[in-house]
């Protein structure tokens, strides 16, 4: 709440400064971009793949996922289904089975990763293919989440390659556990919890930016 009434606050500030003179405007901008919460969680969100094993409220996972279903989608199909994973037993059969398949295809022991990297909570996200745009809203769904765990104090990180082992026929039984529709495909899986680590920021490529005339 404090966040909201913050953002309230910043635009009530820009708002009122249309009639004022040109140096409170721009007073008011400058304050406005050192206190936008939502740039500053945009601009320090990290992957994080390493965390602390204390479990997440169900007040802050209700949040994440309230603050998922309402990011924007074509034509409000909503064309996604979640499963939320928060209980060890499932976490620690699917990181089992991923491990003995990581084995068998002779990877180092030593370089296998903890399947959601000992995050205690799994989000799945599955997606309608019979409509065409129903990945890019699965992607805005994931992403509004990611951003709404960052401001709670939670870090995240999203699990692509865990959707190609679910669908092998080794991980038949888990993956019928999550109880999607038929139709639907499993298209990735995010990891939630208190994080264990503070990851620099890697450099991002600005020139992929064109302005087109």
């Amino acid at each position: 709440m404090k966040t909201i009434s913050r953002l309230f606050l910043i635009a009530g500030m820009v708002s009122l400064s249309a009639c004022a003179p040109s140096q409170k405007d721009s007073e008011v901008q400058n304050a406005s971009k050192s206190e936008n919460q939502v740039i500053e969680t945009i601009m320090s969100r990290r992957s994080i793949r390493k965390y602390k094993q204390q479990p997440v409220e169900m007040e802050k996972l209700q949040q994440i996922l309230d603050c998922g279903i309402n990011a924007p989608n074509g034509q409000n199909k909503q064309s996604w289904e979640i499963r939320v994973v928060n209980t060890p037993g499932y976490i620690a059969e699917l990181d089992s089975l991923n491990r003995s398949l990581a084995l068998a295809k002779g990877i180092d022991a030593s370089k296998i990763r903890h399947v959601s990297y000992g995050a205690p909570v799994m989000i799945f996200i599955a997606n309608d293919p019979s409509y065409d745009f129903s990945q890019v809203d699965c992607g805005l769904l994931g992403a509004n989440m990611i951003l709404t765990a960052k401001s709670l104090g939670l870090g995240s990180c999203c699990l692509g390659g865990i959707a190609r082992t679910m669908k092998l026929p080794e991980a038949e039984s888990l993956l019928k556990r999550l109880d999607l529709p038929e139709n639907y495909n499993l298209l990735y899986a995010i990891s939630f919890g208190y994080p264990d680590e503070s990851p620099a920021a890697k450099p991002r490529r600005a020139e992929k930016i064109k302005f087109v005339e």
